[in-house]
């Protein structure tokens, strides 16, 4: 691949439905989801939920150097607004990991302490108080083991809309983390927010939904896991968010980071019991984002 965008593809094994939430479905073995990534030339992957890799920082690194893949970040979902609570030592023992792996982004989402991604509570002044400065803590920390910090709007977390992404931007000094799907889910704009912010966004991950399925979550129609078994990820193109002026927005702006492909998927069974091929899905994904950044 020679065109720059291309050699900033990365993976998620998300987009395999490989999923920290307890019961989300049925987990690929990592050399199946490693093995496929680096058939579809990916040049990076996000490190996955724990216990998809190797513990041990080195052997993280290991692993990913045996399937010709650099690592570029990991999600930590960690709590970030309750006093009594210090997020620090969870994203310390993340950012070892990421060290040993020459990855280059830590990835926070505001976590609200139970499980799963359906219900979350809301914060008052005080919690976000907190919420803002231990984002402040979490960026310098990472600054000053030469990593960016990000904060990751989420569906189901204390920072979901475009709302409270403005609000972490005005209150904090980290960089985002823009989800095209998950600020889209949570009533953002993520054209808007792409075109808005350019010099805040350190880390994208692209996704692609379906408005009608998006719009049933917003609308406590559904759940936001029903959703995703339902189909509301789509590969890029296939959806409602305009990816392509997302990307040509943020190319023209100087953004030199990774484009991470995430298809947030619930697998039921194997591709070889089921027919539903994720790879096929990340191909789709690959080819669309190399043809609207070629357009630029």
């Amino acid at each position: 691949m020679t065109d720059p965008v291309a050699a900033r593809i990365a993976a998620a094994p998300i987009s395999w439905g490989v999923c920290e939430v307890p019961g989300w479905g049925y987990q690929l073995a990592p050399d199946t989801v490693l093995r496929q990534m680096h058939e579809l030339g990916l040049a990076a992957t996000e490190f996955g939920p724990d216990g998809f890799l190797p513990d041990a920082p080195e052997d993280k690194a290991r692993v990913l150097a045996e399937y010709d893949l650099r690592a570029v970040g990991q999600f930590v979902p960690v709590v970030l607004h309750e006093p009594g609570h210090d997020p620090l030592p969870e994203v310390e023992s993340a950012m070892a990991g990421l060290i040993a792996a020459r990855a280059s982004t830590v990835v926070i989402a505001a976590a609200t302490g139970t499980e799963g991604y359906d219900e979350r509570p809301v914060l008052d002044q005080d919690g976000w108080a907190t919420l803002l400065a231990n984002l402040d803590r979490v960026d310098a920390a990472a600054a000053a083991k030469g990593l960016t910090a990000t904060l990751h709007p989420h569906v189901g977390t204390m920072v979901e809309s475009g709302v409270e992404a403005e609000r972490v931007l005005a209150g904090s000094r980290i960089g985002l983390c823009l989800d095209t799907g998950h600020l889209l889910i949570g009533g953002g704009d993520p054209v808007a927010l792409a075109a808005a912010h350019p010099d805040r966004i350190a880390h994208v991950h692209l996704k692609d939904v379906r408005l009608d399925k998006a719009r049933a979550v917003q609308q406590h129609e559904t759940t936001y896991t029903g959703a995703v078994s339902e189909g509301m990820y789509v590969p890029l193109g296939q959806g409602d968010v305009d990816i392509a002026t997302i990307v040509r927005s943020l190319e023209a702006a100087g953004y030199q980071g990774w484009y991470v492909l995430e298809q947030d998927t619930i697998l039921t069974g194997s591709p070889a019991e089921t027919g539903v091929d994720p790879a096929a899905d990340v191909r789709a994904s690959v080819d669309h984002l190399l043809a609207v950044a070629g357009g630029r």
